[in-house]
């Protein structure tokens, strides 16, 4: 062979490296299993990446975004990159990885073959363009987070594909027949704003679009039957603001007889893209006189291959009902949001996207996350086990992180504990949850479990501000904030009647699920990332309400200083008996009081 091989054995092989594959890999290095992480990119992140930045979208509802691994990394890229440059996200979602040392991470490495022997992967091959080497990972489970479902084509697991036909399971969304038609993917384009004219000359294989009309209406239904007498009309918005579009209506390959591949869609997406930007800059008054072109990405961002089969396949009626599984452990909240086949050309009775209603959180089972005839295949990402229509919500950026902590965690406790995956469904799904819950994910209907260490200690605040901290829920909702305040420079304090082995410390603090204190812009507020950049662009900043510096002491001596912290989640390992435990709080990132949604020992 011309070509060397590196042999790689691990614990855990995670094919993929969007945010899914990177919360699973994470998850279960953290956890004690061994990772390789096989990414096909120069950089990690998938549709966030420097390559689409494709906005991060999750569950609706301002008190119900995404905790865990995901928002760890945005509080980083909050504080580390406040101007949002997409290349610094990059970089932090690298080092996040990096930084576990049970992971190895092969970038540009594309996974092209795969060994199996009856219902077990053995192993992947993949090939790493930049060092011209294969990489063979033999591992004892395998993640495919790759979106496109690499290990359907190289071994026998069940997949589907396209749009099920409304019989089959009652969906009121699905076709009259079934067909293989999927969502299609976008080619994005970011602006900026300067302080003078900036010309753009199109090239000459541009699309002409003389005028708005050309380019067409957006139309999504709102109702539930999707009839378009009830939807809303309205010109594709090209608006250009600091808020304004991120061109997600650039959108084709859905329908393979119109494009047939990835390839020949980039190429016609291009093309529409640019004689966008024409049309906006030299057709027409747009008030684009001073915005230039920042940047166009040539990587379109897909929303839809191949989907597994589990042993649940969520439909549009489980999410519809909320998805009330006793496996629970993750969640979703975004809107039914079907795309038209035909994307950017669809008719004007064919809109480019419906979007139906869904509630906000509606639970995802466990089940759907592994093969149901390979014994040792997780998933995670757009590729799970859902219907087309499920899909349509599902699919989400900061859902699929979610679903890559829940695949992660589950694959260590299959190394841990000697089993399968759906063997942890079976006997180990409580602790799989409470698991979750402890690294600080939110399981809607599940309030986390308070240690024995905390319950046994008597804690110097009042009792109905220790209930609260103990109350196991560390978010808002009906009932009530379930948060504590403090004025900067309070001492909270656990104390036992005798010398105790304490494992940990753990604090939750207010992230500011309103992210009023983070952006004026509304956008960002939602996820910090940036798309068209006004001359109003002021970037983001780490919320006010959380805790900037701290000191941890046991029996009266320092064991921790914490300054400049800007994450929500806190966690020391302190291994150690103690008789007495405090935390000072000296100081937030601007609000008036200290906010604490939990705050325990274990």
């Amino acid at each position: 062979m011309a070509f060397s091989t590196v042999e790689h054995t691990c614990d855990l092989c995670v094919i993929g490296g969007g945010l899914s594959g990177v919360c699973a890999a994470v998850a279960a290095a953290r956890h004690g299993a061994r990772v390789v992480l096989m990414q096909d990119r120069p950089v990690l992140g998938g549709n966030s990446s420097s390559e689409i930045r494709m906005w991060v979208r999750g569950a609706q509802g301002k008190n119900n975004r995404e905790t865990g691994i995901l928002s760890e990394m945005e509080e980083e890229n909050i504080y580390r990159n406040p101007h949002l440059i997409p290349s610094l996200w990059d970089t932090v979602l690298w080092e996040t990885v990096k930084n576990e040392e049970n992971v190895t991470l092969l970038l540009n490495c594309t996974c092209f073959d795969a060994a199996y022997e009856g219902d077990r992967i053995l192993r992947v091959t993949g090939w790493q363009l930049t060092t011209y080497t294969y990489h063979t990972v033999s591992a004892a489970f395998f993640a495919d987070c790759s979106g496109d479902s690499i290990l359907s084509y190289l071994t026998p697991a069940r997949f589907r594909r396209g749009r099920e036909a409304a019989r089959e399971f009652g969906e009121k969304i699905g076709r009259p027949a079934a067909d293989e038609k999927t969502m299609g993917m976008s080619l994005l384009m970011q602006a900026r704003e300067t302080d003078a004219p900036v010309s753009f000359i199109p090239p000459p294989w541009a699309k002409v679009y003389e005028t708005d009309d050309d380019i067409g209406v957006n139309v999504r239904a709102a109702s539930q039957t999707g009839a378009l007498p009830n939807a809303r009309r309205e010109k594709r918005d090209h608006a250009l603001a600091t808020s304004g579009t991120n061109f997600w209506w650039i959108e084709l390959g859905g329908d393979p007889a119109a494009f047939p591949d990835a390839e020949s869609a980039r190429d016609e997406l291009l093309a529409i893209a640019l004689g966008i930007w024409d049309h906006i800059k030299n057709r027409g008054d747009h008030h684009a006189e001073n915005w230039e072109l920042e940047w166009i990405g040539f990587l379109p961002g897909k929303r839809e291959s191949r989907r597994y089969e589990g042993d649940r396949i969520l439909t549009e009626n489980d999410v519809e009902a909320g998805g009330n599984f006793e496996d629970t452990v993750a969640y979703g909240g975004w809107p039914l949001d079907d795309h038209n086949p035909a994307g950017f050309y669809s008719g004007p009775d064919q809109p480019p996207s419906h979007l139906y209603p869904a509630p906000s959180p509606y639970g995802i089972p466990y089940r759907c996350l592994y093969s149901a005839n390979m014994a040792n295949l997780f998933f995670a990402g757009r590729n799970i086990s859902v219907t087309h229509a499920a899909l349509s919500s599902t699919r989400v950026m900061a859902t699929c992180a979610l679903l890559g902590q829940a695949v992660g965690t589950a694959a260590a406790m299959c190394v841990r504990e000697g089993e399968t995956p759906r063997g942890i469904y079976e006997r180990h799904v409580g602790a799989l949850r409470r698991t979750l819950t402890d690294d600080g994910t939110w399981i809607p209907g599940l309030r986390r479990e308070i240690p024995a260490a905390a319950r046994a200690a008597s804690c110097s605040l009042p009792p109905e501000q220790t209930a609260v901290l103990f109350d196991g829920m560390e978010r808002p909702d009906a009932d009530g904030a379930h948060h504590i305040e403090l004025t900067p420079g309070a001492r909270l304090a656990f104390a036992w009647d005798a010398p105790r082995e304490i494992g940990g410390l753990r604090i939750v603090f207010d992230p500011d699920f309103s992210r009023e204190s983070i952006s004026k812009n509304y956008k960002m507020r939602v996820f910090a990332a940036r798309c068209n950049v006004g001359l109003d662009f002021d970037g983001v900043r780490v919320a006010k309400t959380l805790v900037r510096d701290f000191a941890v002491y046991a029996d009266g001596e320092e064991i921790c200083r914490a300054e400049n912290w800007h994450r929500s989640l806190f966690r020391l390992p302190i291994g150690r008996t103690v008789s007495r435990l405090e935390i000072v709080f000296s100081r937030t990132w601007g609000d008036e009081a200290v906010r604490l949604y939990s705050c325990d020992v274990y």
